[in-house]
Order: C-alpha cells, then sequence, then structure tokens
C-alpha cells in the first residue's frame, strides 16, 4: 500500500530538514542552539526545521545560508522548499482562479509526457470522458466546492486535452474498479453514452483499459485514492480536499508498484468488454 499523503510531505519535509542540519554542521555549529544564537533566532526554531515540523520559509533559507557561509544553495533550497510547499495542495486554492484554469494548468504536463498511467475508484478518467459525462463532474466539483468559473469552458478545456490520445509515441494505461462503471453520474442517458466511449477509446492502439471487477480477491492491491503516473516524473493524487503532487523517486516508486498490484487482478480486452456491456444493461 502507499503512504498517507500526510506522511509523505512530513517526510520530504524531513529531507529539507535533515540537509539543512547537514549544512550546519559543516559550518561549524555543532548544535542547533549555537546555530540560532548566531542567526539571532529562538532555539526552537532551528530544532522544528531540522526535525520537519515547520517547513523553511524563503527568508529563513537566505539567513541559514548566509549564517552557514553556503550562498550558493540557497536557490537550489528554495525550489526544494517550494516543491514541498505545493505537494499537497487545499482544492479550493487550487480552483481559485477558475476550473477551466485547473483544467489548463495541467496541460504542459500532459503534452511532455510518454508513458501515462491512471487509476481511478471514484469516476471515469478524464481522457476517457464524455462532454456530459464531464459536465455532470464538474458540476458537482463545481456545487460541492463553490468554484468559480464557467463549467462549460472547463468541459472545453477537458475534452481539448484528449487530442493527446491520438499523439504520436504516447501510450495510456487505464485502470477502473467496476464499480465505476456501475455509478450513474448524471443519468442513464449520459451514462450509457460514457459507457459506449468506454467501449471505444478502448480500442485505440494507444490504449490499454483494465477493469477491476467486484468480488475479486484483493490481496495487496486495495482500493485506494485516485492517481495518475507520469512518466516516472510525477503522481498526481486526488484527495477529497486535496491534490497531491509527488516528485520524490521514493514516494512515485510507490504508486507504480500500486498501480502494477492493481493491474494484476485486473482483466483486459473481451473480459473488459462485457463488464460494460453489463453495467450498460443494467441501466435498463
Amino acid at each position: 500500500m502507499t503512504a498517507s499523503p500526510a506522511s509523505a510531505v512530513q517526510e520530504a519535509r524531513k529531507t529539507l530538514g535533515k540537509r539543512l542540519r547537514e549544512i550546519r554542521q559543516a559550518a561549524g555549529f555543532a548544535t542547533a542552539r549555537a546555530f540560532a544564537a548566531r542567526a539571532g533566532w529562538h532555539e526552537s526554531k532551528s530544532s522544528r526545521i531540522e526535525n520537519g515540523v515547520t517547513l523553511p520559509s524563503e527568508e529563513d533559507i537566505i539567513v541559514w545560508a548566509q549564517t552557514c557561509g553556503t550562498e550558493d544553495q540557497v536557490a537550489d533550497l528554495i525550489a526544494t522548499a517550494r516543491g514541498i510547499e505545493e505537494m499537497y495542495v487545499d482544492w479550493r486554492r487550487l480552483e481559485r482562479a477558475g476550473l477551466k484554469h485547473v483544467q489548463d494548468s495541467v496541460l504542459p504536463l500532459y503534452e511532455r509526457t510518454q508513458r501515462f498511467r491512471f487509476y481511478q475508484s471514484w469516476v471515469v478518467p478524464g481522457l476517457l470522458q464524455t462532454p456530459d459525462y464531464a459536465r455532470a463532474v464538474l458540476e458537482t466539483v463545481a456545487s460541492i466546492r463553490d468554484a468559480p468559473g464557467s463549467v462549460a469552458d472547463a468541459v472545453a478545456a477537458r475534452m481539448a486535452r484528449q487530442r493527446i490520445l491520438h499523439a504520436a509515441g504516447r501510450r495510456f494505461a487505464f485502470l477502473v474498479e467496476e464499480w465505476v462503471l456501475r455509478t450513474v453520474v448524471g443519468d442513464s442517458e449520459v451514462m450509457a453514452a460514457q459507457l459506449g466511449q468506454l467501449i471505444t477509446r478502448a480500442s485505440l492502439p494507444s490504449v490499454s483499459l483494465g477493469i477491476i471487477p467486484m468480488g475479486r480477491p484483493r490481496g495487496h492491491a486495495w482500493p485506494t485514492e485516485a492517481f495518475s503516473v507520469f512518466d516516472d516524473e510525477r503522481v498526481a493524487v486526488e484527495l477529497v480536499s486535496a491534490h497531491l503532487n509527488l516528485r520524490q523517486p521514493d514516494g512515485i516508486a510507490d504508486y507504480a508498484r500500486t498501480f502494477a498490484e492493481l493491474a494484476g487482478i485486473s482483466v483486459y480486452g473481451e473480459h473488459a468488454r462485457k463488464l460494460i456491456v453489463s453495467a450498460l444493461d443494467a441501466l435498463g
């Protein structure tokens, strides 16, 4: 199983704190107290930073480097701290500029990725959604989180991004829990069209669609939060209240391993098609 989002962020803070401790020690400050005295800080501040309790601000990092005589490391340290700050982003903060902005913001990542791995335990993956299904999903998001902006514009941006499915050199692996197929989003007509599109999209040469049947023994492949793996560069995790970005190799490896385990209990091809058709038939 993957580590919790909170523990992943905490581990990243601890890693940065350890690096700052090593810089402090290399500069000749044997204790955090001695460093704090020279920096003009309360002694607990440097200790909290080194132990990952507090994420240092840019000003803190500049003071740290100046005190230790390592100004050449400031840019890299600040970039690391910013990356940690961006790991766990509240949805309301992310959507402050509007739903369309959220859709547009991920386009550069999609355009540079060659291998995509998507696992969905909530809804049909965005790259496989019909306009009406996407509208129902985004209208729910807008209502729950009071997100600003036009839902229609956000849907159009999501649909435009689907052109990446036809771009040369890309590979797409989708894993979807069977209950997603049987959860009616919008209404029965919207859901029927969506299931039909799943069958069509699964036939694309660049697409692999796996369905995890209900009732199948899970082993180590437990259901988890929806996530996406972009090459081996980044993992995006969808949480109820926040969006998690992981760029650390260990975190990416955890989710890649989880994806492989889930893929191992999935069905493909004709077996997957039968599950989709069964869900269609259940709509009546």
